[in-house]
């Protein structure tokens, strides 16, 4: 098996100026005691694929409402790999929950962007059944696989990426 990657939270500070952003009315003492209770994803078995990520707070989605998740987490992989970010099969099976993305592609180089590679999840409730989604923080929400991939033998990109969705389209 190959060992390619390693799970790391962000900065406090980070953390601290993204999740602000993504709720300002959060207090500063709720934000710190999440950070400090951030769990590294993990895989469920030995035979899992998908590493889970957990909630870093109690999340209720009604239908067709959707959150931007800061998860605290980053990753650093070796170049040639990608890790891909899917919704947990089951509540997708039983929720219609989805990535607004439909897959999160992280790359080996966003980990160096000056978010410090800040993985973030936004997810809708989907239902077609008018159920509302119950996530409790430390409860796995979404997975992710490490997928090595190839390039093609004329490839001559030299660019260096800084951010997130849609950086390296920037100019």
């Amino acid at each position: 098996m190959n060992r390619i990657a390693q799970f790391e939270k962000v900065s406090w500070k980070q953390f601290l100026n993204d999740v602000k952003e993504t709720f300002p009315n959060m207090k500063e003492e709720e934000i710190k005691n999440m950070y400090e209770e951030l769990l590294l994803p993990q895989r469920a078995t030995k035979g899992s694929a998908g590493y889970d990520f957990f909630a870093p707070f109690d999340i209720t989605l009604l239908p067709d409402e959707t959150i931007k998740i800061p998860t605290g987490i980053r990753v650093k992989m070796e170049e040639n790999w990608v890790l891909q970010c899917f919704p947990r099969s089951g509540l997708g099976f039983k929720y219609r929950l989805q990535l607004n993305n439909t897959v999160g592609i992280i790359d080996s180089d966003y980990y160096y962007s000056s978010n410090e590679g800040h993985i973030f999840s936004k997810m809708t409730n989907d239902t077609n059944e008018n159920k509302t989604v119950n996530i409790k923080k430390n409860t796995g929400f979404m997975q992710g696989i490490f997928i090595e991939y190839g390039i093609t033998v004329d490839d001559d990109a030299t660019s260096i990426r800084d951010g997130g969705f849609g950086s390296t389209t920037k100019k």
